[in-house]
């Protein structure tokens, strides 16, 4: 029977590529502009989001799965833990972040491989992209405050409603995960405060490099100089990163000041290029690691685990988002024109319609308010505009294939219909009182 399967999925597959060959219109200008706007918006992420975003989180969840011990995971995040801890815990822990659906991921596998709970997971997954603090501003700013509260207050619900929903749905194959997980010693007899140490740092690292240009109507003089010296406080950071790596965990501190010169050398010699420093640190340092032994070697090969299993992923679903929906103000396979006109009005359907839209599109942090001040000057109603903000952040067709291979289909499933149906459903109602 299997070697029948076998030839059957073969012949499946070589028809799929006959009707394919056969029926695509290569030559027709929106099949060739969804194409262009594929490579263009993997090139546009891999510009803006792969290094600075994606590579620090990398080795961020690495670092959890190696320092911090699984007692201390399932302490806070739990099956057992206290509910209101948890949840709370995860929920604060992602807003501290404020990264895009993308960068949320490589932490999202972390913290549930080392035994959280699926539901904190869960709410850390959301509540990243979701209740980013900046982007909250600008919504109110931009878009009203209406939209910036009812945007804030059905973020901070949703993170915690949904992972508690996900929790019940799923809570015996959950008690089967947590009972069939080793503990470990990583992490253990080490003193709290390096381990907090190490993680602020990083987290810090990575809050600076992504460091929003400010408003110029809105900005603080602190938000001002933190964009303009972003480069300089990210130096200052990774020094001190060095040290406590010495300090806490064995990097011999020559390699630290090895480091720290060839560092500056570099980015003296491009001194209006700092990409180039830090992509030298990173690098330096990844060889480093590959040579050390014991927790360190560990933490680079977690790292590399986790971008082998979410990078591919990534850039598949990048590319084939930018293939259906393209890049704000371009053409793809979906006409805009559709979107618009299904939007409009406050009809249950048009919530879902951008729920669900929102749901697949990949949004970089903070590019979700611009596109929907154009939507709603198009003649997008409030309802669908939130819908689409509850939504569009939180999740993308990227995140969905990483998750996938975290949580299986099934979880997967689960939780971007429950994040889409909120939405519409919230969506609809804020229309009603406000549209």
């Amino acid at each position: 029977m299997s070697e029948k399967l076998k030839q059957l999925k073969i012949l499946g597959i070589m028809l799929a590529v006959f009707i394919a060959a056969y029926f695509i219109p290569f030559v027709a200008p929106r099949f060739l502009n969804g194409l262009h706007e594929a490579f263009f918006m993997l090139q546009e992420y891999a510009r803006l989001h792969v290094l600075l975003c994606l590579v620090p989180a990398l080795f961020i969840a690495g670092a959890v799965s190696v320092f911090i011990s699984q007692d201390s995971v399932m302490r806070f995040l739990g099956a057992k833990a206290k509910k209101w801890l948890a949840y709370s815990v995860a929920a604060v822990s992602g807003a501290i972040l404020a990264v895009c659906s993308c960068t949320i991921l490589p932490l999202f596998s972390g913290i549930y491989k080392r035994g959280a709970g699926l539901g904190p997971a869960i709410a850390f997954l959301y509540s990243g992209p979701a209740i980013n603090i900046l982007a909250i501003v600008m919504t109110a700013r931009i878009l009203g405050l209406e939209m910036g509260i009812a945007r804030t207050v059905g973020a901070v619900v949703f993170s915690v409603v949904i992972g508690f929903i996900m929790h019940l749905l799923f809570r015996k194959e959950e008690q089967a995960r947590q009972d069939s997980l080793n503990f470990g010693e990583q992490g253990k007899g080490r003193p709290l405060w390096h381990t907090l140490i190490h993680f602020g740092l990083m987290i810090l690292i990575l809050i600076v490099l992504n460091w929003a240009k400010p408003n110029p109507n809105t900005a603080s003089p602190f938000m001002d100089w933190m964009y303009a010296y972003r480069w300089m406080v990210t130096g200052v950071l990774a020094l001190l990163f060095g040290i406590s790596l010495s300090v806490f965990y064995g990097f011999k501190m020559w390699k630290v000041l090895v480091t720290a010169i060839l560092v500056s050398v570099i980015g003296l010699l491009f001194p209006t290029q700092p990409l180039i420093a830090f992509v030298a640190l990173v690098t330096i340092l990844s060889l480093w690691l590959v040579f050390e032994k014991g927790e360190l070697k560990d933490w680079m090969d977690s790292t590399w685990d986790f971008a082998k299993l979410i990078i591919p992923l990534l850039f598949m679903g990048v590319m084939i988002a930018g293939a259906l929906l393209g890049r704000p103000g371009q053409e793809a396979w979906v006409p805009s024109r559709w979107i618009e006109a299904a939007v409009g009005g406050n009809s249950i359907f048009a919530n879902f319609f951008a729920a669900i839209s929102g749901a697949f599109m990949y949004f970089a942090t903070l590019t979700e308010v611009p596109i929907l001040q154009g939507l709603l000057g198009s003649g997008m109603g409030k309802g669908p505009a939130l819908a689409l903000l509850l939504a569009g952040p939180a999740l993308s067709l990227p995140s969905m294939l990483v998750i996938n291979t975290v949580l299986g289909p099934k979880k997967t499933l689960a939780f971007v219909s429950l994040v889409v149906v909120f939405s519409t459903f919230t969506g609809y109602f804020f229309g009603v009182f406000f549209g």
